[in-house]
C-alpha cells in the first residue's frame, strides 16, 4: 500500500499488476508479488488502528529530524488546521455529512520548522474542528498558529495555562475592553497595538486570560486584519508575520493531495479508508525524514518524484538523493564504443 502511494497505483488490481511486473526485482529487495485479494482482505479487516500506532511510532523519528522556521526566536511554531477530504456519498454513505456530500476531515498540527505534521487526526465531516484542536497538547514555550475557526475562549485559558502561546484572528463580533495602549509602527502597516479583556458574559463565564489585539494592513492587499494572541513581548510585525506563515499548514494539504492517494480510494468500507490514509501519512513521514539526506533545497514534491522511478532499484537514499557530481567517477565510461 506504501508503493502505491510512492507510485500513483489507482486500484488494487492496478497494484497486483505492478508487483507482477517487477517479479525479478522484488526478490532483491526482500518482497514479493501479492493477490489482490489478499489486499482486499486486509484493507477490511486489519484494523486502521495498527497504522494510526505505526504511524505515532514512526513520528518519534522523524520530530528528530533537523529544521528551523524562518524566525529568531527558538520557540518551536506550529499551525493548525483542517481540511475534508470529500467522498462519494453513493460509495461511502457512512461518512454522510448532507443530504448530498459524504466527508471525512484531517487536522493537522504542523512544525513550520521541519514540515513534519507531529499532530494529526482523522475524524468525520461533521465534527467541529475544535474537537480534535482541544486534544493536541502542544509542547510547553511552542507557538501555535490558528484561523478563527479555533476559536474558543476555554481553550485560550488552557493553552496560556500550559505556557503555549497562539496567534489567530479576532471575531468581528468580539466584546472586550481595552487595559493599554501601546506605541505602533505606522510605517510597518500597524495601526493598533492593544492590550484587551474579552467582557462578554461567555468570554467571563470561560475564564478568558488578558489578550493582545493587533490591527494590521497588508501593504499588498490592502486587507485590514485584526490579530489575537497571549504573547504580549514580541513585537506586533513578528505576530503579523507568524500568522502569515500559517500558510505552510495549507502548503501541506495542498502537497499531499497532488502527490499522495487520498483522494482515489481502492477500497469503500471505513477501515480500508482509514488504512489508506493513514499509510498516506506514514508515506509523507518517510519522505520527511529522507528529506535530509538530499540536497539542500529539496522538498518533499521532488523527492516523491525521484522516488517514484527509482522505486524497485537496490540503492541507497544517499545514491538516489544526493548523486555525485558529474565526472566524479574516474576511468572509461560504460557506455563507451569500443572502436
Amino acid at each position: 500500500m506504501a508503493m502505491s502511494q510512492l507510485s500513483g497505483r489507482q486500484s488494487l488490481r492496478d497494484i497486483q499488476a505492478n508487483l507482477q511486473s517487477q517479479q525479478h526485482k522484488l526478490y532483491h529487495v526482500g518482497a514479493k508479488p501479492i493477490a489482490r485479494s489478499t489486499l482486499a482482505r486486509l484493507n477490511e479487516q486489519q484494523p486502521a488502528a495498527l497504522y494510526e500506532a505505526v504511524f505515532q511510532r514512526l513520528l518519534g523519528r522523524a520530530q528528530g529530524a533537523p529544521g528551523q522556521h524562518k524566525f529568531r526566536f527558538k520557540n518551536p511554531l506550529y499551525s493548525l488546521d483542517a481540511s475534508a477530504i470529500e467522498l462519494s456519498l453513493s460509495l461511502f454513505p457512512w461518512a454522510a455529512y448532507c443530504d448530498d456530500t459524504a466527508t471525512l476531515k484531517l487536522s493537522v498540527g504542523l512544525n513550520n520548522g521541519t514540515q513534519v505534521p507531529e499532530f494529526v487526526a482523522l475524524s468525520d465531516g461533521q465534527e467541529n474542528d475544535m474537537v480534535q484542536g482541544r486534544r493536541f497538547t502542544f509542547p510547553k514555550g511552542s507557538v501555535v498558529a490558528f484561523d478563527k475557526g479555533y476559536v474558543d475562549y476555554q481553550w485560550f485559558k488552557s493553552l496560556t495555562d500550559q505556557g503555549v502561546f497562539f496567534v489567530t484572528r479576532l471575531r468581528a463580533r468580539a466584546v472586550y475592553t481595552v487595559k493599554e495602549r501601546r506605541s505602533v509602527n505606522a510605517a510597518a502597516g500597524i495601526s493598533s497595538d492593544q492590550i484587551i479583556q474579552l467582557s462578554s458574559a461567555h468570554a467571563r463565564k470561560r475564564g478568558a486570560p488578558l489578550l493582545r489585539r493587533i490591527r494590521y494592513r497588508d501593504p499588498q492587499s490592502g486587507k485590514v486584519y485584526q490579530f489575537l494572541t497571549n504573547h504580549l513581548k514580541w513585537s506586533a510585525t513578528t505576530i503579523a508575520a507568524i500568522y502569515k506563515d500559517r500558510w505552510q499548514v495549507e502548503l501541506f494539504f495542498k502537497a499531499i493531495k497532488q502527490n499522495l492517494k487520498i483522494k482515489a480510494f481502492v477500497g469503500t468500507s471505513r477501515n480500508a479508508v482509514l488504512t489508506q490514509l493513514w499509510i498516506a501519512m506514514i508515506t509523507y513521514l518517510l519522505l520527511a525524514i529522507a528529506r535530509h539526506s538530499a540536497r539542500e533545497g529539496w522538498t518533499v514534491q521532488r523527492i516523491l518524484r525521484v522516488v517514484q522511478v527509482n522505486l524497485f532499484e537496490r540503492r541507497s537514499l544517499r545514491d538516489i538523493l544526493d548523486p555525485d557530481p558529474p565526472g566524479h567517477e574516474k576511468g572509461e565510461p560504460q557506455l563507451r564504443f569500443a572502436l
